[in-house]
């Protein structure tokens, strides 16, 4: 049967959008003969019958199911139209060509500046500005690696000039304490020595003063034997004083003052005088020429208590002294006279 009816037109404009129309026809050509299927025909309900589905349905249908499944895909995932029917091929247009409200449609940020290098979704991105963007990515990458090797960098050459900071002020300071260590030695010696200075001359003046007091036993003369030297000579294997050998008749004199407690022949040590000072040492005068005092007299320093001779146990004249503190064993008259400031 034929019909003056014009005939739709389905089409699809550039950049996805589609076009629904009517073309006027002159000519009319024999038509085909519609064979309704179960993926045309609704299922009757009641006393209604199911209407043809006319061929066009599919191709207005499918802008908004095209839509749909851009918007699930811009999404971030794969949609599925549960629909009954059979998959349909869809072929997705190119994002860069959907209209700002058809973006916003399916979510994506029109905002966003143009050439961003993390699209939405990879639809419609050309090899070109997937490896331009894949450049900027890597540019970005580079930047923050070396951004962050330099920071290392930084952090440690602070640490590097930390480490010498604290290295030198350690060093300072072992250098301040080891000179403050040498100054306190040199202080500690100066002090010493001073210390030892002032003794000596505390000493010497001791000494001096002592000098005074005490005397030497006689003049003109020339030491000989020592206290301790060895001999067959002497009795008891030694010799227990100091000789001062002088000519006879040479005045012998008090040391100190103290008083006479003998005075006589003494054997071996021919004519002797003991002087027996206040603090109890006893002083011996040996082999005398003569005596000139008497036992229980009291001298002063430098009187005149006898003279140098050669009695008893001798080889030729000279003044034989000994020292016996407290009265008790001889000491070394040298060091005993030394100790009172006098130097034989």
């Amino acid at each position: 049967m034929a019909s003056n009816r014009p005939a739709e037109s389905t089409s699809f404009a550039p950049g996805g959008t589609q076009t629904i129309g009517f073309a006027s026809r002159t000519d009319e050509g024999p038509w085909e003969e519609w064979n309704p299927t179960e993926d045309s025909v609704r299922p009757v309900r009641g006393r209604h019958r199911v209407t043809k589905q006319r061929g066009g349905g599919l191709a207005r249908s499918s802008t908004v199911l095209g839509v749909g499944v851009m918007a699930a895909v811009g999404a971030g995932g794969m949609a599925t139209a549960q629909t009954g029917k059979p998959p349909v091929s869809i072929s997705l247009p190119d994002l860069s060509s959907v209209t700002d409200s058809a973006k916003s449609l399916i979510g994506e940020d029109t905002s966003a500046p143009k050439g961003s290098a993390t699209p939405l979704s990879t639809a419609g991105v050309s090899t070109a500005d997937a490896a331009a963007g894949t450049e900027d990515a890597g540019e970005v990458l580079r930047a923050r690696i070396m951004r962050q090797a330099e920071s290392q960098q930084d952090r440690m050459a602070a640490a590097a000039a930390q480490a010498a900071e604290d290295a030198a002020a350690k060093k300072a300071a072992a250098a301040a304490a080891k000179a403050q260590d040498a100054a306190r030695a040199k202080a500690a010696a100066e002090k010493k020595a001073a210390e030892a200075e002032a003794r000596k001359k505390a000493e010497a003046a001791r000494l001096a003063e002592l000098a005074k007091q005490y005397a030497l036993p006689t003049s003109s003369y020339t030491l000989t034997s020592r206290f301790g030297d060895a001999g067959a000579m002497w009795s008891s294997g030694y010799h227990t004083g100091l000789d001062f050998a002088a000519p006879t008749g040479t005045l012998i004199k008090a040391i100190h003052s103290g008083t006479i407690t003998q005075a006589g022949w003494a054997g071996s040590y021919g004519y002797r005088t003991v002087l027996t000072l206040d603090d109890g040492t006893e002083l011996w005068f040996c082999h005398q020429s003569s005596i000139s005092v008497t036992v229980g007299q009291k001298v002063s320093t430098g009187d005149v208590i006898g003279r140098v001779g050669a009695t008893g146990n001798v080889t030729g004249p000279h003044l034989h002294l000994e020292v016996h503190p407290g009265g008790g064993s001889g000491i070394d008259p040298m060091a005993w006279l030394q100790g009172k400031g006098l130097n034989p």
